[in-house]
């Protein structure tokens, strides 16, 4: 009796355990995901000016691509290419990019208000022509009336409708894993001694993977490019693009480039984590997502890298998916709390017991009136957000601050003397 008790007790500590890993793999992996897009963003938005609300639709152009080339032919519930898995990756990159560039052509004609209506528009007609039915592939029959698979030059393929698309598309850090590795196994026996599974430690290894490699990578990449000279040719952009035009730059080539490159970006984070579950559907890739990426790049501050990143793990670990996470472990731990039916009946019962059981239960709703207190807040005090407007240099070379001469009792003068200044 003794032994089954400590046996259950074990068992209740591993799961307790299970699941405090897992919901930091999922937090970690949500912010990660929103730090990627959150630096495309920055390109787009903090650097250029470009007032981008498409960014669902780009992530969902990038995976779709991916899939559709890497599916099966004839597989199901939608065909695909076939094509080898970093061929498709690579393909779903290009395709976010042609279409980022199909759609700033036009757009960019816009004025500002404008533009970012053609944007959200497009993000909506993305996600609603993949879920039409016309182009699901779902019916390969072709004597078939309702036949719906795409023939693009004797290359069959559809989008899968609402049903989605699946493709042998996983974490690439799951080679680890297959069989007995040198990396892999020790991590599986390490999880194990302390009552980790496996699918636990694979999800963790990617999300590290993810932070040690690809978010380095989107870091390094957007911060090179800000200070070169392309980079201060967008900022001129944001500040005055009537200046930057006198100066013989050709704007609308350089906002275009950039789009292009953001929309890349975009739909390569969008297949690193959408993707990276072997099946996709057109609910991935909402308008809530855009508004999600807006709300992290506006705390951490726009224009700022180090603030993109920031504010992408303060969003989504303290406002998005935190509390959600946090709650789901204080209800395991503390053995299933209760669930009253309204706030009126928590708050009547006078038990602590009741207030945490409505808190758990209602996270889900409650965490959007935290991110409203916050945006209000931030707007009121802190527009820039936590890193925003910090002081830049235009050049390659700081000339805010004037030398001092040797003796140090002044500035140089304009004329070649010294002033007393």
């Amino acid at each position: 009796m003794l032994l089954g008790g400590l046996q259950a007790y074990l068992a209740s500590e591993s799961n307790l355990l299970n699941a405090m890993v897992n919901s930091m793999r999922f937090i970690l992996l949500t912010a990660i995901a929103y730090a990627l897009l959150t630096l495309a963003l920055n390109l787009h938005w903090g650097y250029t000016g470009l007032f981008n609300i498409g960014i669902a639709g780009f992530m969902a152009v990038g995976a779709y691509a991916t899939y559709i080339l890497a599916a099966p032919p004839g597989g199901r519930p939608a065909p695909g290419l076939g094509l080898p898995v970093p061929v498709a990756i690579l393909g779903g990159m290009v395709a976010a990019a042609i279409v980022g560039g199909i759609v700033a052509l036009p757009a960019l004609q816009l004025d500002a208000d404008y533009f970012a209506i053609v944007t959200v528009g497009f993000s909506e007609i993305v996600r609603l022509s993949i879920q039409d039915s016309t182009f699901s592939g779902t019916v390969q029959d072709p004597n078939l009336d309702t036949y719906n698979v795409v023939n693009l030059f004797g290359a069959e393929f559809g989008t899968g409708g609402g049903r989605g698309i699946q493709a042998p598309i996983g974490p690439p850090t799951d080679v680890l894993f297959e069989g007995t590795t040198a990396v892999g196994q020790p991590l599986i026996d390490l999880g194990a001694s302390y009552g980790i599974g496996q699918p636990v430690v694979t999800g963790m290894t990617y999300v590290v993977f993810l932070g040690i490699l690809v978010l380095p990578a989107y870091y390094v990449v957007s911060q090179r490019l800000g200070n070169s000279p392309f980079g201060r040719v967008l900022k001129a952009i944001r500040e005055d693009e009537t200046v930057a035009q006198s100066l013989g730059k050709d704007t609308r080539w350089f906002k275009i480039k950039v789009f292009m490159l953001g929309a890349a970006m975009m739909g390569l984070a969008g297949i690193l984590w959408r993707g990276r579950a072997g099946y996709i559907n057109p609910q991935s890739f909402r308008p809530l997502i855009t508004f999600y990426v807006f709300t992290a790049l506006i705390i951490g501050g726009a224009g700022s890298n180090t603030g993109s990143v920031i504010g992408a793990i303060a969003f989504t670990s303290l406002l998005l998916n935190g509390p959600r996470r946090v709650a789901g472990v204080i209800d395991s731990a503390a053995g299933g709390l209760p669930s009253p039916s309204n706030f009126y009946v928590a708050l009547s019962s006078l038990d602590p017991a009741m207030y945490a059981g409505y808190l758990v239960s209602e996270i889900s709703a409650l965490k959007f009136i935290f991110v409203g207190i916050v945006i209000v807040w931030l707007m009121q005090n802190r527009p820039e957000g936590m890193l925003g407007h910090r002081k830049e240099i235009a050049s390659s070379i700081d000339l805010s601050e004037r030398p001092e001469t040797e003796s140090g009792g002044g500035v140089a003068a304009t004329d070649g003397g010294v002033s007393d200044e």
